[in-house]
């Protein structure tokens, strides 16, 4: 389908549409300027690429740093451009006001944190995956997180020759372990209170809306953790015949032949088609 027909088509879905259900992942954040290579990594960390040749943010993350402050020097800015600062572009943004009005809810894999900035409320947002703002224990010894706001601010702000000061490296207030990053990479990620809030409420979301004009939107989402948002979308779709199925995702956009009568695939950048839909 060329572009202008999909853009056309995703336009009627959304007007449509009594129910939108967003499915957000990677690729989302990247369309909005959240790039972890190139000239923007080379600009936010010179001296880590000076010493240690790292090529892209993501993998200079999983280094074995030699001390604790080290590593949280390396964290701490990591966190701070890519969970406390707004996104270059207003991407996530656009996509609220094309929401407004409408009854809507989003799952997300992304940790960054960018919907709640741009003004997404709280309570129709999921975060699967964790958040970059928040510490556990890497133990865990408790199933609590921590909010890292004005440690992470004072180790950027107090950072020198990549080191924080030592008073600074966190542990865990329990049982005294190190801290370590609420991001679900393995059996040791902690599901708080707030994520089993979120959980259930878009469990129930999903639940009351099995039927009727149903927009799933898949904005981003690679083939990485497809049983999240991709494979469940499509399973919505094929089980209520009056539900659309959208992919929008530069270079992976594609559906389950099910549903394919019902889909709209756009291989584009988000930022330009949520900009080409507000002009229409």
């Amino acid at each position: 389908m060329e572009y202008e027909n999909a853009l056309q088509e995703l336009k009627r879905a959304f007007d449509d549409a009594d129910t939108i259900v967003v499915g957000a992942g990677a690729g989302l954040s990247t369309a909005a300027g959240f790039v972890y290579a190139g000239e923007r990594f080379e600009r936010l960390f010179p001296d880590f690429i000076a010493q240690y040749g790292f090529r892209d943010m993501y993998s200079a993350g999983f280094f074995p740093y030699k001390t604790p402050e080290e590593l949280w020097a390396y964290w701490s800015r990591y966190i701070w451009h890519n969970r406390y600062e707004p996104a270059p572009k207003d991407t996530y943004g656009k996509l609220l006001r094309l929401l407004d009005g409408k009854d809507y809810f989003v799952i997300t894999t992304n940790v960054d944190h960018q919907f709640q900035l741009a003004g997404f409320p709280k309570d129709r947002l999921f975060y699967t995956q964790g958040d970059y703002g928040l510490w556990q224990c890497s133990e865990p010894c408790h199933d609590e997180t921590y909010d890292n706001y004005d440690t992470v601010k004072r180790m950027v702000e107090e950072q020198r020759d990549m080191r924080v000061p030592s008073e600074l490296v966190p542990f865990c207030p329990v049982c005294g372990k190190p801290m370590s990053m609420n991001l679900r990479a393995d059996d040791m990620f902690v599901e708080d209170a707030g994520w089993r809030a979120a959980a259930e409420r878009y469990r129930s979301f999903l639940e009351a809306h099995q039927t009727g004009k149903v927009l799933y939107l898949e904005l981003g989402v690679g083939g990485n953790t497809p049983v999240i948002i991709k494979y469940p979308f499509w399973r919505y779709t094929n089980a209520n015949p009056d539900a659309t199925y959208a992919c929008v995702n530069y270079g992976e956009a594609y559906a389950h032949d099910s549903i394919r009568s019902r889909s709209i695939l756009i291989d584009a950048d988000i930022d330009r088609v949520l900009s080409d839909l507000l002009e229409l």
